[in-house]
C-alpha cells in the first residue's frame, strides 16, 4: 500500500491524480481503465475538499493498494471531517429530464457504476471510502476496441 496525505483543498487535486496515476502506471493499468479511475478519484477528492470540513482546513489521506488475483487496485480516501456516507443517498433517477431531477448525487452514482466495488465506513472518527477496480477487465476492454 502506498499513501499520500494532503490538505483537503481543491487545488491539490492535480497532486492526488499524479500520485494515483503513478501507482496505476507502475502496474501497467490500461489507459481506458486509468481514465475511469481518475474520474472517480476527482469526484471523491473534490467532495472531501468541498464538504468534509466546513470552513476549517483538514487533511485527506489517499491510499492505493494493488491486489492480486484478480489484478485490481483499491483506492481508499480517509478524512476526519463530518460523518457522511455518500452511498446511503438514493441514486438519482437518470430517466428524468435534468430539470426534474433532485440536485446532487450524480457524481457518486457515476462512481458506483464505473467501479467494481465501492464501500464506506465511519470508524474512529474518520470517513473511509474505498473504491476497487479490476485491472484485467480493462485489458479485455482495450483488446475489444482494437
Amino acid at each position: 500500500m502506498k499513501e499520500f496525505i494532503t490538505e483537503a483543498k481543491r487545488e491539490n487535486l492535480p497532486k492526488v491524480l499524479a500520485f494515483v496515476d503513478g501507482q496505476l502506471e507502475a502496474v501497467d493499468c490500461p489507459m481506458l481503465t486509468q481514465t475511469s479511475i481518475d474520474v472517480a478519484v476527482e469526484e471523491l477528492f473534490i467532495n472531501i475538499a468541498s464538504y468534509a470540513y466546513d470552513m476549517e482546513n483538514g487533511t485527506a489521506v489517499v491510499q492505493v493498494t494493488v491486489l492480486e488475483d484478480p489484478l485490481s487496485v483499491e483506492i481508499t480516501f480517509i478524512d476526519n471531517g463530518q460523518p457522511y456516507d455518500p452511498l446511503a443517498r438514493e441514486d438519482p433517477d437518470i430517466t428524468l429530464p435534468k430539470q426534474k431531477r433532485k440536485k446532487g448525487g450524480l457524481g457518486i452514482f457515476m462512481v458506483k457504476k464505473t467501479m467494481d466495488d465501492v464501500r464506506y465506513e465511519y470508524k474512529d472518527g474518520r470517513n473511509i471510502l474505498t473504491i476497487r477496480k479490476n485491472l484485467n477487465e480493462g485489458h479485455k476492454e482495450n483488446e475489444q476496441e482494437i
